[in-house]
């Protein structure tokens, strides 16, 4: 079973050192730590374990360390940055782990800049040697690459020359929506397997910056602190640990203080039910005694480490049921403390990962179908859940002594955004205004099915005589349907409207790069990655289809 949770001294590819407002994470990957048996992790190139590493340090950063303002990227090995994603890895892996290894690379470097964006922390690449692949992807994500100018290290995404694969971690939109890297530049630079020097690179934009070695530290100790004055972090706060979470996982599922996972093997479904706090803080000053065991911070980062565990080890369970229990008011209570207290370091960096959290779900492969029964609390952020499924079921029981309602807040109308940068709720109705405007109008009210129905927030409302049989029937169904279609049918779905270069990377990219990594140029026995440093040189179909 691959787990996500590691902790500083238990790192093996990292070094995480702070010096005041300056963080750095030193890449110094040890060649025998990957995380399966079979391949070597040269010229620090890295697997998921590096990658696992380097998330958890960034969420280190964002609560264990709020003064810092920079972090620097940078190598701990004498003239090698990073030659990227290890190549014997991919081509060893199994077609779902190499899109799966694909997806969290980029969900952690989109979000280090969505927390370069709501939360204050700027990143500086400190590329100090050869810079390959998703070693350049890696620096492609920070907010400014200054590269060593030492005549012989080079920039380069040698993916499409090398490999008959693409840049899988958003290198080519990050080129074209982020560098603004002219189109025919970034064609010869994807097509040069060499890559580029320092000149040529800062000629082209691939980086910010140059400095020759001897003054390279001092370099970029300057850009690291100039980047920190344009930080609004705190320069002085007390810092939250991040302990281990009290995780029970066996076959049935996973079990959390406030999430449960309940595996269906014969339907291929897995039960998420989140719970509401039994009370919700009622001062910031409350919520910062309770640390890491405030409940949208734990419920966040334990709701993260079911989703990514289904991913990576539950591959066949093809849906998500998507369940609440528990008091809405104690919800609501908790936003409205998130909401009213914004602006403090805790409060964005825990709406940080409330927001990548729910960003794992909006790209996730799996059907998401929400349940909308007695005792739900979908409520604020925890409606969030049922504006990403694709659909939801809510009871109609209107003589029920305790029917389920739902209750929209504030965060459904800006604070949650999806990588659309759209809420869910504008998503839901295509950008449609009138039909938002609609449900703002009942921030607070506790809506029961056919108000909900009315306005447009569910999809369906059965009565209590049907509800058992069309809910079985809805999930039989779907577990009918070829998965590979429903993957497509979701990801098409859950994106209406404006682009950005987030859903260029997961919507594009990324479903090229899934096409790309089933064809036999790429992963066939004579293909690219399986030939890759034997010395042979592949044999391509050379038909375009």
């Amino acid at each position: 079973m691959i787990t996500f949770d590691t902790a500083p001294a238990r790192y093996r590819h990292w070094r995480l050192s702070v010096d005041g407002p300056i963080a750095t994470l030193a890449l110094d990957v040890a060649e025998d730590g990957g995380l399966a048996p079979g391949y070597k992790l040269k010229l620090n190139s890295y697997d998921l374990g590096v990658d696992i590493e380097l998330a958890d340090a960034l969420n280190r950063i964002r609560f264990e360390h709020p003064t810092v303002k920079t972090v620097v990227l940078t190598s701990a090995k004498d003239r090698m940055f990073s030659a990227g994603a290890n190549i014997y890895m991919l081509g060893s892996s199994s077609h779902a782990f190499k899109v799966n290894f694909c997806k969290f690379t980029n969900e952690t470097r989109n979000g280090m800049e969505d927390s370069s964006r709501h939360e204050g922390i700027k990143f500086l690449a400190a590329v100090n040697g050869a810079c390959a692949g998703g070693g350049y992807e890696v620096a492609l994500a920070c907010n400014e690459i200054l590269m060593i100018d030492d005549r012989s290290s080079t920039v380069s995404l040698p993916e499409v020359p090398l490999l008959g694969v693409l840049p899988g971690t958003g290198g080519l939109s990050r080129l074209t929506d982020k560098r603004k890297v002219r189109r025919d530049l970034a064609d010869l630079f994807c097509t040069t397997a060499e890559g580029v020097r320092a000149d040529r690179a800062l000629q082209w934009g691939l980086v910010d910056a140059v400095a020759t070695p001897q003054k390279f530290a001092a370099a970029v100790k300057e850009r690291a602190l100039t980047l920190a004055q344009t930080s609004d972090r705190p320069d002085r706060a007390e810092g939250v640990k991040l302990p281990p979470l009290d995780r029970t996982a066996d076959e049935t599922g996973y079990r959390y203080r406030y999430v449960d996972v309940a595996f269906d093997r014969n339907t291929r479904i897995a039960t998420v039910t989140v719970k509401a706090p039994e009370t919700a803080a009622a001062s910031l000053a409350e919520a910062v005694a309770q640390g890491a065991a405030w409940w949208p911070l734990q419920m966040a980062r334990e709701l993260d480490d079911a989703l990514l565990l289904l991913r990576l080890n539950e591959p066949e369970l093809g849906a998500l049921v998507l369940k609440t229990h528990g008091d809405a008011a104690a919800v609501l209570g908790s936003d409205a403390l998130l909401d009213a207290e914004r602006r403090h370091w805790l409060v964005r960096a825990t709406l940080g990962l409330l927001r990548r959290t729910l960003r794992r779900f909006d790209v996730s492969s799996r059907s998401l179908i929400a349940v909308i029964d007695r005792g739900s609390c979908f409520a604020g952020s925890l409606f969030e859940l049922a504006l990403a499924a694709d659909r939801s079921y809510m009871l109609d029981d209107p003589q029920a002594n305790d029917p389920p309602r739902i209750a929209l807040g504030a965060f459904n109308f800006g604070a949650l955004p999806m990588v659309n940068g759209q809420t869910r709720l504008a998503t839901r109705f295509c950008g449609d205004a009138p039909p938002v405007a609609a449900a703002r109008q009942h921030i607070g009210e506790n809506l029961a099915a056919a108000e909900a129905s009315a306005l447009g927030l569910v999809t369906a409302t059965p009565d209590a005589l049907d509800w058992d049989d069309e809910l079985r029937l809805v999930l039989e169904e779907r577990a009918s349907l070829s998965p590979d279609a429903l993957s497509a049918l979701e990801a098409n779905l859950r994106f209406a409207g404006p682009e950005t270069m987030e859903t260029r990377i997961f919507g594009r990219l990324s479903a090229w790069q899934n096409w790309v990594f089933s064809r036999p140029n790429a992963v066939g026995e004579d293909g690219a990655l399986k030939r890759f440093g034997t010395g042979a040189r592949p044999r391509f179909n050379w038909e375009r289809v």
